[in-house]
Order: structure tokens, then sequence, then C-alpha cells
């Protein structure tokens, strides 16, 4: 890391501790609740189904993964489904930094699908600051757009929240021209209040996005946790005029959960964020069911789950 960031004062860290507001659960709670009772009339609904597809980052992170994987992950990403639906491309596919290279071969260096890469030692984040950032450097070096990092939530838990916010500013530093989304891991921060103060910290260091999770701790998103940090995100925009992106990821399945979480981002933070450059669905389970609901509601009749293919 670059010693300025080191060096520089946090007395804004500091401070973050007392000015982070408490977050009110049983509130939270009813009104992210409020949100999965909306009724999404046909012609709404079939527009916030493509809506959706357009914002979901297509992932594979397992220790399986191959070259010819990543290259059918791209292309599903590239045409989720048949032409006649007419369905936008996802936004990005998401892989670890030794596959980045093959996605952006496959891809090419003009795709709408932008190639993500999961770093600085994704699950845990319990790697050594130095290799975290040379992860961050290698893949971006290989073709990244986007750098998925994920916090020391050991650190934030044991309150070392300025060494939290150096980390997370020296992976910006290190992705370059990349955007940087920053893991919480909100299902080990334990309290709303954690989420709030770590999306604050994170915020503060310089994210593009904030992100619920891993997918690979439970809880991951859920719609309680995400409504508080949409509220961190509408509460910085204020005071800062400054745009940061949200991406809940692990744990939404279904093309009407999709569509509950629309409605949060919308009654939240409004049409601005509706847009693939602002919010972002990390769930690969989640894209079939979307275009499932996208056939019914085009040809009037279910097809069968094997008749898209597998994310």
């Amino acid at each position: 890391m670059n010693a300025s960031v080191l060096t520089q004062p946090r007395s804004s860290i500091a401070a973050l501790r007392f000015t982070a507001p408490t977050v009110d659960a049983v509130m939270a709670e009813e009104r992210a609740t409020s949100f999965t009772k909306r009724s999404i009339k046909t012609s709404a609904k079939l527009a916030g189904l493509k809506m959706a597809v357009s914002m979901m980052d297509l992932t594979t992170l397992e220790g399986k993964d191959t070259p010819g994987k990543v290259a059918y992950l791209c292309r599903k990403a590239l045409q989720p489904a048949e032409p006649k639906y007419n369905v936008p491309s996802c936004a990005a596919v998401c892989v670890y930094p030794n596959m980045v290279k093959y996605a952006r071969k496959f891809l090419g260096d003009n795709s709408t699908v932008q190639v993500a890469s999961v770093a600085t030692g994704f699950p845990s984040g319990q790697f050594p600051l130095r290799t975290k950032l040379e992860e961050v450097r290698r893949a971006a070096g290989d073709g990244a757009d986007e750098i998925d990092m994920v916090i020391d939530r050991g650190d934030f838990l044991a309150g070392h929240h300025a060494k939290v916010f150096d980390e997370i500013a020296g992976t910006k530093q290190a992705c370059g021209t990349a955007h940087l989304k920053v893991i919480l891991e909100t299902g080990e921060l334990v309290t709303y209040d954690n989420v709030r103060l770590a999306s604050e910290i994170a915020m503060q260091a310089g994210a593009d996005y904030i992100k619920t999770s891993t997918g690979k701790v439970s809880p991951a998103a859920t719609m309680p946790v995400t409504l508080v940090m949409l509220e961190a995100i509408r509460d910085y925009f204020f005071a800062t005029g400054v745009r940061i992106g949200m991406k809940p990821a692990g744990g939404i399945r279904t093309a009407k959960q999709a569509l509950a979480y629309l409605v949060m981002v919308k009654e939240t933070l409004g049409d601005d964020w509706l847009t693939p450059d602002l919010f972002r669905f990390g769930a690969s389970t989640l894209v079939n069911d979307v275009l499932m609901q996208i056939a019914k509601t085009v040809d009037g009749n279910y097809q069968a789950a094997d008749y898209f293919s597998m994310p």
C-alpha cells in the first residue's frame, strides 16, 4: 500500500463511531416486509423482470471452475434467453482472479457485460494485506472491470475501524480504473448498527458499490439488511452528492423477491438507482426463475426449467 494512504489523518473515521445513526430494527424489518406486498401488474411486471436481468452478476466461484465453464457463463450473460423474448444482457460475470483473463478473452474489450473478480482473500478476508493488494492488481491487470473485495470482519468487530478504512482505501488505489465493490458479509456483522457503520466506512473509503455478502455465509442478503444499506447510501448522497451503488448477493432466488427489491430501491433511492450502474443482484440461481416468469408473461404458459441453460 502507498505509505501516504496509511499516514493520512482519519479524524472522520473516529467521528463515525458517534455519527452513524442507530438503526430502529423493528421499523427496518416492518418497512422491508411492506415492499413484498406490492401488486405489480403485467406490463410493469415484465419491464421489472427484464430490468432485473440487466442488473444480474452471473457468478461462478468454485474450485472446479475451468476456462470452458467461464466461457459458458459469459455466453449466458450475453444472451440470457431466446431473442424473441427481447431480454437484455446481464450486467457482469463474476469469477476468481485467475479466471479473469478467460472471461476477458471471451467477452472482448467492448462488451456491455462487465468482468468482475472477487479479491482480497475472498471469502474470509484473512490474507496479509500485501497479498490482498497483489491479487487486486493482478485481476485488474488481466482485464477486470470491477473488483469485489471483502472486508476483514474480525478487524471490524474488534473495533479496528481505521484499519478497515485503510484497507478499503488501499484496495481502491490498487484497482486503478476498475470499480470497487466492498463486501461487508452482513451475516457476520451481527447487528443492523454494525451494518450501517460498515456501510459508512466503505463509502467514505472509496467504494463504488457496497455489497451485502459473499454468498458463502448464511444469512446472506436479506431485505432489512439491504434497506439499512440503501438508507446509508441515501444519506451519503444527501451529504456529498456522490451516488454509491448497491449489490445484495446470496439468498435471492425468485422473480417475486427480485421485484420486491426493485420496489425497495425505487422507494428508498428513486429512479436514478434503477440502473445496472448503481444496482446489481449477485444471485446466479435467480436468473432462470426470472426468465421463466418472462416466458410465462409473454407466452401465457411456463416453459420447463430445463428450457433455459444453467447459469
